[in-house]
């Protein structure tokens, strides 16, 4: 089970450099969005991920790939290939903002996401002064529709 809010967010108002953050590069694509199957290469590591529909909470299934079939299924899917480079920033109560800086035809695209415990810590989360609109009940930026 999978729940997160998400947010738009401008990079050029940061209240920090995205430098002094770990993070890494991501690229993925569809090869269905509804139901929502997506693969991903994070670094070294290859996923096939079944998503359920939902906005704030969906379930999630992951399954590890081999490079090669990650590469088989690379060349099937529908769609553009998203890219982008996930920043990991820690925040209070344990909480970790997912920020992805979307590039290519997506720049300059600029996501937050927050990943919740349950729905009381994720409907009682204050996000911080930094954050823009929120976006979590519309599948706009679901990134399965920016794929398209």
């Amino acid at each position: 089970m999978e729940i997160e809010r998400k947010f738009l967010i401008d990079p050029n108002a940061l209240p920090f450099p995205l430098t002094d953050y770990p993070s890494h590069r991501i690229e993925q694509g569809y090869l269905c969005t509804d139901p929502v199957v997506r693969i991903r290469k994070e670094e070294a590591e290859y996923i096939l991920t079944y998503k359920s529909k939902g906005l704030m909470i969906r379930e999630e299934y992951n399954l590890p790939l081999t490079p090669e079939a990650y590469q088989q299924l690379k060349a099937k899917i529908d769609g553009k290939l998203i890219q982008k480079k996930r920043y990991f920033i820690p925040a209070e109560n344990n909480l970790t903002i997912e920020l992805d800086v979307f590039e290519g035809s997506l720049s300059p695209l600029c996501l937050a996401e927050v990943e919740f415990p349950d729905t009381k810590t994720a409907d009682a989360y204050v996000p911080p002064a930094w954050f823009q609109e929120e976006v979590t009940y519309t599948s706009k930026y679901h990134n399965s529709n920016l794929s398209k």
